[in-house]
Parts: structure tokens; sequence; C-alpha cells
């Protein structure tokens, strides 16, 4: 009784904490000049919600993130998986979401001056034109953050991985770098509204192939879920 008391009170409090900074990063957004700035200020606002939660994680592999511009894939537990990469990843990674949040007018204005990108998973014809518009970007250096996945579910494991990221790496000639999340799924789970503490963790693995070109998608997609599957508490899905 006096655990779920507690765990019920943090929640509270987390939940408190995210709409405070929430509408604190919806100001900074909407009148920051520029794109550096207002990912700069994100980035910030983000990782004050871990710190002020007391949820900060265990970061590692910082330094086997390319200098040039890359595409980072990591594995999709919990809602809170973006913003804990936004935390942690150096702002200029432009991340690629479901379209699915644009539903929610505030987060859809706030992403889009972050200058994020949305896919359509569901309509072939819009999905096409997202994906060529992430491609400019990849183009133009931007570097790329990706949830192969797609999506997360209820159940715990690691679900197939869609072959959008690897296909724009190896077009832009991009490193990829997988990226392993842990503890996420136990601090919110799909199906629970009040998060609960737990320890996180982000683990930046090393680039595919030492960061020379990919010419096979295929072997660079199973490469990452291998490379990742290495150091998460979770196991592999059968799909």
């Amino acid at each position: 009784m006096m655990r779920s008391l507690i765990h019920n009170l943090y929640g509270l409090y987390f939940w408190v904490v995210t709409v405070i900074l929430t509408l604190s990063a919806l100001v900074l957004v909407a009148v920051l000049p520029s794109q550096t700035t207002r990912r700069k200020a994100a980035s910030k606002v983000a990782g004050g919600l871990f710190r002020l939660t007391g949820s900060w994680p265990n970061v590692s592999g910082l330094t086997h993130l390319p200098k040039q511009a890359s595409v980072a894939v990591a594995n999709h537990c919990s809602y809170l998986d973006g913003i804990l990469l936004m935390a942690v990843l150096p702002y200029r990674y432009q991340f690629v979401i479901k379209k699915e949040v644009t539903r929610l007018p505030l987060v859809h204005f706030m992403l889009r001056r972050l200058d994020m990108h949305f896919v359509d998973r569901f309509n072939p014809h819009k999905g096409a034109i997202d994906a060529r518009k992430i491609l400019n970007a990849a183009n133009q250096g931007g570097s790329l953050a990706f949830f192969p996945e797609g999506t997360f579910r209820a159940e715990p494991g690691l679900g197939r991985f869609y072959k959008g990221a690897f296909t724009i790496a190896s077009r832009n000639s991009m490193p990829v770098v997988p990226i392993v999340i842990n503890g996420t799924r136990k601090m919110l789970p799909a199906k629970r509204l009040l998060p609960r503490p737990a320890i996180l963790g982000v683990t930046i693995t090393p680039v595919l192939n030492n960061g020379a070109p990919i010419t096979d998608v295929r072997d660079a997609l199973e490469q990452s879920r291998q490379q990742i599957l290495q150091h998460l508490d979770e196991t592999e899905l059968s799909n």
C-alpha cells in the first residue's frame, strides 16, 4: 500500500514537471529565432525533465557518435523515448516521428518549429512524399534519428525493423549508429498512465562497418538489431 502510494505521488509529480516544462518549451520554440537555438533549448528542457524527476539516464558510448551527418537508430519502448534521446543526443539530430502525433496541435507546432520529420505509416502516397522530404534533409547534411520499429507495443521485446532508415543511410553514404534504450518501458509502459521510478540507460554502440558506406540495406538492418539486442534488457519478439 505505501509503495503504491509513493509510486502514484511520483507519477503525479512527474506529470506536473512535464506540463510545466512543456509549456516552457512551447514558449521558447515559438520565440527563439533560429533552428539551432530552438533545438538547443529543447534539448535542455528535455534534460531538465529527467534531472528534476531524479531519472537522468546512465549514458555510455557518446564518443561513438560520428562528427559528420549520421543516422541513429534506437529501440522503442515508451512515449518517453523521444524525449530521452532529445536530452542525450547532440541537438543536430532531427527526429523522424510517426504522423499520428500531428493530431496533437501543440505538440505538432513544437515539433515543426524544431524541424522534425513526420512519416505517414498508413497512406503509401503520403508516406512516399514524407520519405522524399527526409531524403532531402539527409542530402543537405542533416543527422537523423529513427525508431525503426515504427511504434512500440505493450509487450516487452524488440520488434521487427522497417528498412527506411537504412535505405536513407545507404543512399546518402551516412554512417549508422545503433542506440539502446533501457528502463523507459518500466517507467511508463503503453497501458499505464502514471510513470514510476526506474533506472534508465542509453547505450550508444559503435557505428556499423566502422563507418564504411552501407551497400546491403538488409544486412545493415540485421546488424543494428543484433547490436541493440546485445545491450537490451529485453528479448527479441517473434513478430
